[in-house]
């Protein structure tokens, strides 16, 4: 290996350690329930996991996220990366009480973590201020290269209990 790659390759780490050191798995999200879809000999199952998370300056919208997990040895002790396989569904489930011209045109919402160092997934909320409507998605990253991967959901804003006109 070349000293240029080694470099980038020691700045990917550190940069990945420090990045888990400062946010340690900051999920924000509450768990649901996990399916089996493929039965391991060694180690957990391949499993499909729900998990649920308010968006935190949105009162009032609720984002449900399904994930793939890899099971076997190596995800039993959290080692093994998950793929970049999701799903996302937003739902007003409240009164909406913030008001949406003053949320950032394109904010954060969620990350966990897919793997020990190197991969997470992200919601980002993006706001649709012509058609009153926040749009979420859902993508996976990596430090080095990141996965076409992506879903996303859309939660026009009502006043809540009445039909659209």
């Amino acid at each position: 290996m070349s000293f240029g790659k080694l470099v980038k390759v020691a700045r990917a780490v550190i940069f990945a350690v420090a990045a888990v050191a400062i946010n340690p798995a900051s999920s924000r999200a509450d768990d649901l329930k996990c399916v089996s879809t493929t039965f391991r000999i060694l180690g957990a199952n391949d499993k499909v996991c729900i998990s649920v998370f308010d968006d935190p300056k949105v009162a009032g919208v609720a984002c449900h996220i399904s994930q793939a997990r890899t099971g076997g040895v190596a995800g039993t002790v959290g080692l093994a990366e998950d793929p970049s396989r999701f799903s996302i569904a937003c739902r007003q489930v409240g009164p909406i009480s913030a008001d949406i011209g003053k949320l950032p045109e394109q904010e954060q919402v969620y990350s966990e973590r897919t793997s020990i160092f190197f991969k997470k997934t992200h919601v980002f909320r993006v706001v649709d201020r012509k058609r009153n409507t926040l749009v979420y998605l859902a993508i996976s990253d990596k430090i080095v290269n990141g996965s076409p991967q992506n879903s996303i959901s859309t939660v026009p804003v009502m006043v809540w209990g009445e039909p659209p006109k």
